[in-house]
């Protein structure tokens, strides 16, 4: 492993002016560089799940991003659906996803990340808008504009003995809500960090602790304004200068 771990960074297929792209926001980018002292490695999403214990060899973490795009209801036995959809990304994440787990390498979500972690684990993925929670909304509404989106918070309760209470020191976190799919079915060998007041999985980790955390808010929206997202980050850090430790 390197002094500064590298982490890759999932990439998401986009259309840019006029043909197809691989695109990830700059501030993942700088999440990883800048709070949790690593380096960011882009990787393709292709669909070609024959790569992924190629790619994972060359890493100390794997970084899943928010996105757009939801997880194809195929993957979780799911009906319908909505989108956008990205089967490239979902095809490439999954397949990330286990081979790190085989070799070790942890693996942290967000927000879309999360959701990923927790299909590829045998879990399963609900949609509010089709009526299946009660309750507050988890995003802010269609038109608003940037700050809005991001401006549209709600409190979580940080599960007792939890990873994410020891690495922020906190029982309750306000952090934002840009999501309208969520965790329906816990996936296997998980543990829940954290739940939003009507009962929304917001954090997740590995039972070990070590191999996977993640989070469904977007803690590299401005962390420096919230000790709790920079904890976040530099736990990033921790987790990918552990020593691999093989399931």
């Amino acid at each position: 492993m390197t002094q500064r771990p590298i982490i890759g960074v999932i990439g998401c297929n986009k259309m840019l002016e006029g043909e197809p792209a691989q695109t990830v926001k700059s501030r993942y980018i700088a999440g990883i560089a800048e709070f949790a002292d690593g380096i960011p490695l882009i990787i393709p999403s292709l669909g070609r799940a024959e790569d992924a214990p190629a790619i994972i060899a060359q890493l100390d973490g794997l970084l899943l991003t928010g996105a757009t795009s939801n997880i194809e209801p195929q993957h979780f036995g799911g009906l319908g659906g909505r989108g956008p959809r990205d089967p490239h990304r979902d095809t490439t994440s999954l397949s990330l996803i286990m081979a790190a787990q085989a070799a070790g390498v942890p693996v942290i979500g967000i927000c879309r990340g999360l959701q990923e972690i927790n299909v590829a684990l045998g879990g399963t993925i609900i949609d509010q808008r089709d009526g299946e929670i009660s309750g507050f909304g988890h995003h802010a509404a269609d038109d608003a504009d940037l700050e809005g989106m991001f401006g549209h918070t709600h409190n979580v309760d940080v599960a007792p003995g939890s990873l994410l209470g020891e690495i922020t020191g906190a029982r309750s976190l306000s952090v934002n809500s840009v999501h309208y799919q969520h965790i329906g079915q816990l996936g296997d060998g998980l543990r829940v960090e954290a739940t939003a007041e009507d009962g929304v999985v917001e954090a997740i980790s590995s039972r070990d602790g070590r191999s996977i955390f993640a989070v469904q808010w977007h803690p590299e929206w401005r962390p420096a304004e919230r000790p709790h997202d920079l904890a976040f980050w530099r736990h990033v850090g921790v987790l990918t200068r552990q020593p691999r430790v093989l399931g």
